[in-house]
């Protein structure tokens, strides 16, 4: 199992999600996340999804992400684990967002999936 937050998990999640996520018309979105408070301070890492699909992701900055998502390790850790759903996360404040909302509720029919 690759260890959470490096490149080797990133490129775990791609290829499953490449394997159970259904395609999604219309959710089309270029993701910035940024870890915070975690071993070595601060990770930042992209998503860009096409279609629903998880078609690139890597550590480092995306140009021009149209979403950027905030939060803190300890909670990154908990969604990751299950012990936190990411939507209520958001609900709570605890995930903070710069940037087009609009884009960020087309990943909610994914984050509410059974295949995420």
């Amino acid at each position: 199992m690759a260890k959470f937050l490096t490149q080797g998990w990133l490129d775990l999640q791609r290829k499953l999600a490449g394997e159970t996520q259904p395609t999604r018309v219309g959710a089309n979105v270029r993701l910035q996340w940024v870890i915070t408070g975690g071993p070595t301070k601060e990770i930042r890492y992209f998503w860009v999804l096409v279609e629903g699909q998880l078609e690139e992701s890597a550590l480092g900055d995306l140009d021009e992400p149209e979403v950027t998502l905030t939060l803190s390790y300890e909670d990154a850790v908990a969604i990751q684990d299950g012990k936190l759903d990411a939507s209520a996360a958001f609900m709570q404040g605890r995930v903070k967002v710069v940037g087009n909302p609009g884009k960020l509720m087309t990943m909610l029919p994914i984050t509410a999936s059974a295949e995420f």
